[in-house]
């Protein structure tokens, strides 16, 4: 049953000329881009790298880890302000004026073990026909109107949440709001009707993982791959039925990533659980998993990896952090750099071009096509640490959430 909590009065305000959520492109709709595997697809790298990238305005938003979405002309931020308010703001794209803002109540306690993370929220929206969609650090779902900002519907916090807090960005699928609402008792993988809120189909097998969910066409069949609490599974993204299920469970007991699809194979990983890419198939009406390879020698946890050409390129924890590169076919170590490098990065491209924004605020722009080191061509310093925050990019433009704030960097 969908229900509204009382919303806090807030400034509510559009531009004269329409937003560009209404009638531009959706450049980084929701976590890790278009096709959530972190490829920056309508950004246009510059000729030749600037000495230093020209920050054009910055605004507070609030505290949280979550991605600016932007569509067109216009970039959604979601943050956590005045304590037990998560908040979210939509800006003008190029001038930073805020064009509207809503905010709802949401009181949240952290459990002792999830302190050190902060309020939230982590989740990531997600942008599709006029509507985005949140989900607050407490399981708060959100559908808000992108041109004005009213509420129009929301679900209210399970009783109980996922032990270190709710983390899993939804995503919107063929007029489907997918998500995994709940906790360990009582959770389900759910879609939604992005228009009323009413489910269409409940995944019940097993509780939320911190990691969010993917797309893929597997076996002929579309289907959503996601990790949860003890599991990696396949559901169809059309009915929710069941169609493989993987036990996955990392030694530090958290399925923090987003599976990984490399051709016809589904690539994991998780803390002190090495890397595995598997392919799934659909025999005599059955489906199964089977392991191409294993690379036991590395791992990733919370900096997502990506495909870059044929490889893996990743931030491994091991050794206090540090950068790598895997051969995706085979899972052959290519290269492993430096220790003590970096504590987390998020990681985008563009083509063969790596965009790695490291916890300690320096962006990296470097060659992915060279696969025996990484190559930087250059290095800019876009925020203040910590920025445990993934950026978004859109054009020539680079938007970066700090610890409480926004800013945007052009190449130009």
């Amino acid at each position: 049953m969908s229900f509204r909590l009382p919303l806090i009065p807030v400034l509510a305000f559009v531009c004269t000329a329409a937003l560009g959520a209404q009638s531009g492109t959706a450049d980084w709709p929701q976590w890790r881009g278009v096709n959530r595997d972190g490829a920056a697809t309508t950004f246009r790298p510059p000729a030749k790298w600037p000495e230093t990238l020209t920050m054009k305005w910055r605004q507070e938003v609030g505290e949280g880890y979550s991605t600016p979405v932007i569509v067109g002309d216009t970039v959604y931020a979601f943050g956590r302000q005045a304590g037990d308010n998560e908040v979210v703001t939509a800006f003008d794209a190029n001038t930073g004026k805020q064009i509207w803002q809503a905010r709802y109540a949401a009181p949240y306690t952290l459990v002792k073990a999830a302190a050190g993370h902060g309020m939230g929220p982590k989740a990531t929206p997600a942008y599709a026909d006029g509507r985005l969609f949140t989900f607050g650090i407490s399981g708060i779902l959100t559908a808000f109107d992108a041109k004005s900002g009213k509420v129009l519907w929301q679900k209210p916090a399970p009783a109980e949440g996922p032990m270190f807090t709710t983390s899993q960005s939804p995503m919107v699928d063929r007029g489907l709001l997918i998500v995994h609402v709940g906790g360990a008792k009582g959770g389900a993988l759910t879609a939604f009707d992005p228009a009323t809120g009413n489910p269409k189909w409940q995944w019940t097998g097993d509780g939320p993982s911190y990691g969010s969910p993917i797309v893929a066409e597997l076996g002929g069949v579309r289907q959503v791959v996601t990790f949860t609490l003890d599991n990696l599974v396949g559901v169809s993204a059309e009915t929710g039925e069941q169609l493989w299920m993987r036990p996955f469970k990392a030694p530090s007991q958290v399925n923090a990533g987003t599976p990984i699809v490399f051709r016809d194979m589904v690539i994991v990983s998780g803390q002190d659980a090495g890397i595995t890419a598997f392919r799934v198939a659909r025999q005599g009406g059955k489906w199964t998993t089977e392991n191409v390879w294993e690379n036991g020698d590395l791992f990733y946890r919370l900096s997502n990896s990506l495909i870059v050409g044929n490889a893996l390129f990743g931030l491994s924890p091991q050794n206090r952090g540090q950068f790598f590169f895997v051969d995706a076919a085979t899972g052959k170590t290519l290269w492993t750099g430096e220790p003590r490098t970096a504590d987390n990065a998020a990681i985008a491209k563009a083509g063969n071009l790596l965009l790695v924004l490291k916890t300690s605020g320096e962006l990296i722009i470097a060659d992915g096509s060279n696969t025996s080191a990484l190559t930087p061509i250059r290095t800019y310093k876009v925020a203040d640490p910590p920025t445990w925050g993934a950026p978004s990019f859109s054009g020539n433009r680079i938007f970066v959430k700090d610890a409480t704030g926004v800013s945007m960097w052009t190449t130009e």
